[in-house]
């Protein structure tokens, strides 16, 4: 860790390597998965992405794929390095975020090994995030194609896409990755309190971006000063309307939830309703008045609506490019497919975050890969007192 802290993201695979070895872990090399959740890209230091000359493997259908769904050390009976030594993949994970997976071989298979590989992983992860936030090379390569203005904008603004604490776990995921235009999610925490939104802007270009932006940051803004939900959606039409006029707009909705209690309040800006998902058995959707849409100027009520969340519940929030993806025949996803969905993966007791790799990549090939409106999905699941269990 000392050392890395005046290294780059290309010095970081020979210092893995290095230090790896003295602790017994040899031939160790890393992954980095795509933006999609559908390949895993070694890091070699080489080339304009750090990543030439490196392998890549599919996150479906292989062994370091299976160590990635699962979020679990996965191994083989033998290493092609040498013969008595033992080949594994770990996933790199920062608490619930999947940044990768780590390969390495070893002597021996005892509990030892295991938790030298898991502290490894660890470690690399935390690397990974010193570097990538100013690296030109780890954005590119965790990208399969080139990514148009308004989606650099969006993957620019939005945190991570996972994270846990506080008996919480959250998931999200926007779609079409390279070319998403007006949606957006946005979480922050401030001591026990959760803050969740999900935007969609009108529009599908650049425009829509600089909308979307202006809304999380204006709605960011409030939060900080302390406006409570309602005015912090006032506020941000305010902050529209002074841009754009009414030409512009944002629907969403702005949540908060008491991590120690599970008490939830939202209020709905013209946007779908949240779906809860609870026991895993049942959802419904969580109703409440909506208010126009920030930025029409349209002066409707804005109503606090509140819900007590139960342990293990799940709350989706989403933009309707998930439920409308039309197939090839017209036929849309639609919110039944898109709750059973969720209600079977959890069911396989599959982690949130795995429930939404597949969730997307099932709207993606309803909609024979390519989507005509964004799709985003804020999913947050309430422990309510079961922290061991927020991460695998």
């Amino acid at each position: 860790m000392q050392v890395s802290h005046t290294a780059t993201l290309e010095q970081l695979p020979g210092l893995v390597a290095e230090y790896a070895s003295a602790a017994g872990l040899h031939q160790t090399v890393f992954f980095a998965v795509d933006l999609q959740e559908k390949v895993l890209r070694q890091v070699t230091g080489r080339g304009a992405d750090a990543g030439e000359g490196g392998l890549e493997l599919r996150v479906d259908g292989t062994l370091p794929g299976l160590a990635y769904q699962r979020v679990d050390l996965v191994t083989e009976p033998s290493a092609p390095t040498g013969p008595g030594l033992r080949r594994w993949w770990a996933p790199v994970t920062d608490g619930v975020e999947r940044l990768g997976v780590l390969r390495a071989d070893t002597d021996g298979d005892d509990e030892g090994t295991r938790e030298a590989l898991r502290a490894l992983a660890s470690m690399v992860a935390l690397l990974l995030l010193s570097k990538r936030s100013f690296s030109d090379s780890y954005a590119r390569l965790v990208r399969t194609a080139p990514m148009n203005v308004a989606a650099e904008m969006q993957w620019n603004l939005t945190p991570p896409p996972a994270f846990a604490g506080h008996n919480t776990t959250i998931g999200a995921v926007s779609e079409p990755a390279y070319e998403i235009g007006g949606d957006a999610f946005d979480y922050a925490v401030t001591g026990t309190t959760l803050h969740l939104a999900v935007f969609d802007a009108m529009g599908h270009d650049a425009t829509a971006g600089l909308t979307a932006n202006v809304t999380v940051a204006a709605c960011r803004n409030a939060r900080r000063q302390g406006a409570d939900l309602a005015e912090a959606s006032r506020l941000a039409e305010k902050m529209l309307i002074e841009q754009f006029g009414t030409g512009r707009y944002a629907t969403g909705v702005l949540a908060s939830l008491d991590m120690a209690t599970g008490q939830l309040s939202w209020v709905n800006r013209g946007h779908p309703l949240p779906v809860l998902v609870r026991t895993g058995r049942w959802s419904s959707q969580l109703r409440c008045p909506p208010a126009g849409p920030m930025g029409t100027d349209l002066g409707l009520p804005i109503t606090v609506c509140h819900e007590q969340l139960q342990p293990g519940d799940r709350v989706v929030l989403y933009t309707d490019g998930i439920t409308e993806a039309r197939d090839t025949g017209g036929h849309q996803f639609g919110l039944g497919r898109f709750v059973d969905f969720i209600l079977r993966e959890h069911s396989g007791r599959l982690t949130l975050h795995e429930t939404l790799r597949r969730l997307v990549h099932a709207v993606l090939e309803h909609h024979a890969g390519r989507l005509d409106d964004d799709a985003t999905v804020l999913l947050v699941e309430w422990r309510g007192g079961h922290q061991g269990d927020l991460t695998p």
